[in-house]
Parts: C-alpha cells; structure tokens; sequence
C-alpha cells in the first residue's frame, strides 16, 4: 500500500448551467452537490529521475458519471487552471496529459475524462536533491448535467527519496498520445485566410487512420484564442479539418504555423501533431 497526499478540496456555490444541457441536478434540499461527494483529489509523490527532476501526478477520482476536461475542453468544457505560484525549490513544471475521451452532450463536444484522471508532471527543482514544496491552486470543472467549477488547494513537501507507488504514474505516461512520428505522418498543410473576427485555419494532415470516427483539436499557443472546429473528414489517405480561430480581440491577427498543435483523437488512442506548413 502506498500513501497519497490529500488536499482539502473547496467548491464555489454557484453552478453554472449550459444553455443547451439539462437543469442542475440537485439534492432534495436544493444545494448543490458536496465537493467530496464529486471528486477527490490526491497528489501521488512520485520519485526522483537520474536526471535529478522529481516525476509526480495529481490524481482526480470523480464519481460515476461526472467527467472533467482536458487541456483543451472543446466546445462547452471548462480548462483546467493550474497555478504554482508560492511554491518553494521549483524551477519548472511540465504536465504529460493522459489521452483523453470524446463526449457528445445535447450535440456539443467535449473533451476530457471520466472515473479518474492521474495526471503525471515533471517538477524541475532549482537545486537538485533538496525538497520540493508544491503550493499553488488547481481550478477545474467537473460535469454532469451541469458544470461545476471546484478550486483546489495544492501544499505538499515532496522529499527528494519520495517513495510513492510508480504503478499509477507510469501507466498515465504509456496512456499518452502517439507523437507525429510514431502515427507515421507524412506531412500536415495549414492554409489560413481571415474572416470578420479572426481566422480560419483548414489543415490537411497526410498519416494513417487511427481510428473510426477521427476527431482533430486544434491548439494555438495562446489558450485565450477560441478555437471553433467546423468539420472534418478523410479522404484519400488524408484527414483534413477547418476550425475557427477567435482572439479576445475579435479581429484578425498574425499566425505562426509552427505554433499551431493538432491532436487526433479516436477510438482511445491519440496523434500529437507540432506546427505545420503553409501549402
């Protein structure tokens, strides 16, 4: 048995309801669901890699039903925020995202996770071989027939010999996306014309299949940029994909292709596609 370290888990009053979904599902007394009775949520302490980073995940158990999101929710989810600030002996985190789900709700996608998410992320310490204090919030949203925005409060130690169970955090590391190399991509084109308040980016991504009904997500480095997926479909060894691409500003701006981030997702596996070129 291995230890994980809890975090007390705080929930907003107020649901948020999505136009198109069912009204919130309630107790008998009118409030809304207990946070703990939604998700809880634990840090796994991981271990101590050769090359003196510390490998560690947050792991989300939800309660049948409930799903929460991935980094890029889709059309209705929520993002997941997370935030490091007041945390001692850390130069960097990198999150390694488990593939996630499809959902199709009142005909609105979203993307993300059921039943659990362990979510592993390489913490980079400023001196190697000394703790790690892990402070910071975690802000997510968790659905059902509505969503919730919970906010979590993250304080742990992590000592440089942590010893917690590997078994979990692994398993999260072979769970995720193949890279463009490994799906055999051949090439991904992105053509880019402006339309009134942004633009819209058709890309044609020449690899194998990887799965029946392919779902393309489209990422730009600023996550404030909503992105709208119009269609996708495959046809003679290509997937290609239009989306809509709409800054705060909504006007037009400039692009950098190799910037762009495409995931293909179908059937349980994934495709990370880095940047493209123009036609």
């Amino acid at each position: 048995m291995y230890h994980c370290m809890s975090i007390k888990t705080a929930i907003s009053a107020a649901l948020i309801g999505l136009a198109t979904l069912a009204a919130p599902a309630q107790s008998g007394s009118g409030m809304p669901p207990a946070a703990d009775d939604v998700v809880k949520i634990d840090v796994l302490p991981g271990w101590r890699d050769a090359s003196g980073n510390h490998m560690a995940a947050l792991r989300f158990r939800l309660a049948d039903g409930w799903k929460t999101y991935w980094r890029a929710p889709g059309e209705a989810g929520i993002p997941p925020s997370l935030n490091w600030k007041g945390s001692g002996n850390l130069a960097g985190v990198k999150f390694h995202w488990p593939t996630p789900e499809v959902f199709l709700t009142s005909g609105m996608q979203t993307i993300g996770y059921s039943h659990e998410l362990v979510l592993p992320m390489t913490l980079v310490p400023k001196q190697e071989g000394q703790p790690i204090t892990l402070k910071g919030n975690v802000n997510l949203g968790v659905c059902l027939d509505v969503c919730m925005p919970m906010d979590a409060k993250i304080s742990v130690t992590l000592a440089p010999q942590a010893s917690g169970a590997q078994a979990p955090i692994k398993r999260a590391l072979r769970q995720r996306p193949d890279t463009a190399k490994e799906a055999g991509l051949r090439r991904a084109v992105c053509d880019v014309e402006p339309i009134a308040d942004g633009l819209r980016v058709t890309v044609k991504i020449d690899m194998p299949k990887v799965g029946a009904n392919e779902v393309v997500v489209v990422e730009t480095a600023d996550p404030s940029v909503w992105v709208s997926e119009i269609s996708t479909s495959r046809s003679a060894g290509a997937l290609t994909t239009v989306a809509e691409l709409v800054p705060s500003t909504s006007k037009p701006f400039l692009l950098n292709r190799s910037d762009l981030r495409m995931t293909v997702l179908a059937e349980g596996r994934g495709v990370d596609i880095r940047g493209c070129t123009g036609s």
